[in-house]
C-alpha cells in the first residue's frame, strides 16, 4: 500500500506543480526543408483543460511572420483533427507563414448534438472554440512574441469554420483576416475589418443567413467563392491533387491580399 501511495504521488507530482497559464510538452520535432513541426499540449489552469496544438514553423525566418491559426472540422472527439489538413497547414508554413493548427475536441469532451437548434445546442461548443483560440493566441504572445500579431488570420473548415466566425464576432479587434472552408451554422460578419473570406462547397448549402447577400458582399467588401467541384467532406486531407492545388491558391491569394 505504502508502495502504491508513492508511485502515486511520483505520477501526480509534474501534473500539481503545473504553471497556473500553461504548460508545454512537446513531441519530438518533424523537421522539413521549408518548416518544422512542433506538436505541444497547452494546458488552461483557468478551465482545467488540454489544449492540443501543432505549430508550423518557417525553417526561414522573416522579421514579422504572419500568424494563421486554424480549426478542424467536428471529428466526434476521435483526436488527431487538428493535423488533418497538413496539405494546407504545411503548405502555408512553407510560404513563411506561421500556422497554429488547435485540436478543440478531447475524448473526454461530450459529443457535440445532432438534434435541436444546431445555433442554441451547439453553441457552447464554438464557445469553447473561442476561448480554445483566444488561449493560443495569448500563448503565442508569450513563447513567440516576434509574430505578427497586428494580422493574425484565423481560419476553419466546417465546425472550425463556424468557431472562426464566432471568434470573429467576439473579437474583431484582434483579427486582420477570417478564411472560413464551408462554415455552415455562424453568421459570418458583416464587416469590412477583419476582412471575410469564405470557400463555399458544392453540396451543402449554409443555413440561413450565414453567408452574406451579393449586396451585403459589396458593401463590406466580403469575398465568397463557391468551389464547384469540392464537396464538403473533402475540404480535409481527403481533397484530390486538383482540389488541394485550388484551396490552396485561393487561401494564398487571401492572404496576401492587403
Amino acid at each position: 500500500m505504502k508502495h502504491s501511495l508513492v508511485t502515486l504521488l511520483i505520477i501526480l507530482i509534474p501534473y500539481l506543480i503545473l504553471p497556473s497559464v500553461q504548460a508545454f510538452s512537446q513531441q519530438p520535432r518533424i523537421m522539413h526543408t521549408s518548416f518544422k513541426l512542433d506538436t505541444l499540449q497547452l494546458f488552461d489552469s483557468a478551465r482545467s483543460r488540454i489544449i492540443p496544438v501543432a505549430y508550423y514553423s518557417p525553417t526561414v525566418k522573416s522579421k514579422k511572420q504572419q500568424l494563421v491559426i486554424f480549426s478542424h472540422g467536428y471529428g466526434a472527439n476521435k483526436g488527431g483533427d487538428y493535423l488533418a489538413y497538413s496539405y494546407l497547414t504545411e503548405f502555408l508554413a512553407s510560404k513563411g507563414f506561421f500556422v497554429a493548427s488547435i485540436q478543440h475536441e478531447l475524448p473526454s469532451d461530450s459529443l457535440m448534438p445532432t438534434h435541436g437548434i444546431p445555433q442554441v445546442v451547439r453553441k457552447p461548443f464554438w464557445e469553447r472554440g473561442v476561448e480554445n483560440i483566444l488561449f493560443v493566441v495569448n500563448a503565442l504572445q508569450k513563447s513567440h512574441p516576434r509574430l505578427d500579431f497586428k494580422h493574425i488570420t484565423l481560419s476553419g473548415h466546417s465546425n472550425g469554420g463556424d468557431m472562426t466566425a464566432l471568434f470573429a464576432q467576439k473579437y474583431p479587434e484582434l483579427l486582420h483576416k477570417i478564411i472560413t472552408l464551408d462554415n455552415r451554422r455562424v453568421a459570418l460578419p458583416r464587416t469590412t475589418k477583419p476582412h471575410i473570406y469564405s470557400l463555399r462547397s458544392s453540396d451543402q448549402p449554409a443555413d440561413e443567413g450565414v453567408v452574406p447577400s451579393l449586396e451585403e458582399q459589396k458593401k463590406f467588401n466580403i469575398t465568397i467563392i463557391k468551389l464547384p467541384n469540392t464537396i464538403h467532406n473533402n475540404m480535409d486531407d481527403n481533397a484530390n491533387t486538383a482540389q488541394r492545388k485550388e484551396i490552396q491558391g485561393f487561401v494564398l491569394r487571401f492572404l496576401q491580399e492587403p
